[in-house]
């Protein structure tokens, strides 16, 4: 079944997506005002009347993040991962050391 997810839903996973990214990228500045922002967000995304209409399933929540990365409005998560010593940011695709 095909996922066909209406404009604003999906701006709002876009929105999320760069609110994390500024998060990632600034984890000391402003932080507490985009961890709020994360579960304002996170809270529209759910209760968003698509999900009453076609119900919640977890293909469809991967496919709303795939609808939010493509396109050329599209935006793409930083990865963020510890090497042990610190966390490392990184662009989708790179590698960190």
């Amino acid at each position: 079944m095909p996922f066909r997810f209406p404009d604003d839903l999906i701006s709002l996973k876009r929105q999320q997506i760069h609110t994390y990214n500024q998060l990632a990228l600034r984890p000391t500045l402003g932080a507490a005002e985009l961890r709020r922002e994360l579960i304002r967000l996170s809270c529209l995304i759910s209760s968003h009347p698509y999900w009453a209409e076609r119900g919640w399933s977890t293909a469809g929540r991967i496919e709303l993040f795939r609808a939010a990365e493509s396109g050329p409005d599209g935006v793409r998560e930083l990865i963020v991962s510890w090497n042990g010593e610190e966390f490392v940011v990184a662009e989708p695709g790179t590698r960190s050391s």
